[in-house]
């Protein structure tokens, strides 16, 4: 992929057939393109992440504690916590950004 807009990340993703898709690294940066279709089952990662909504609104939980997003907004979790996307609507997407070594940076 040479240009990285939500429409042709998007694209890609739909040909890939997954909720997600990577699209770009350098060094220990690592940018996915994610779209879960109706149940967002993530688990913890390994790495800290930071969301940033293209499209859509919901509730985002983070270590047990929900909240409401939308698009524009940038969402950060730190590396080993509980989180994921619930009561999202359908055309919700979001950029992925993982950082640094693995456990998070202290």
């Amino acid at each position: 992929m040479q240009r990285m807009t939500p429409a042709t990340a998007l694209a890609a993703l739909e040909e890939s057939g997954g909720p997600f898709l990577d699209i770009f690294r350098h060094g220990s940066l690592q940018v996915e393109i994610y779209r879960p279709d109706r149940v967002d089952r993530q688990t913890p990662h390994t790495r800290d992440e930071l969301y940033v909504v293209i499209s859509g609104s919901g509730i985002f939980l983070k270590d047990g504690k929900g909240r409401p997003f939308e698009a524009g907004e940038l969402l950060f979790v730190p590396a080993g916590m509980e989180h994921r996307f619930v009561d999202f609507s359908e055309d919700f997407a979001t950029w992925v950004f993982f950082y640094g070594p693995e456990g998070g940076e202290t």
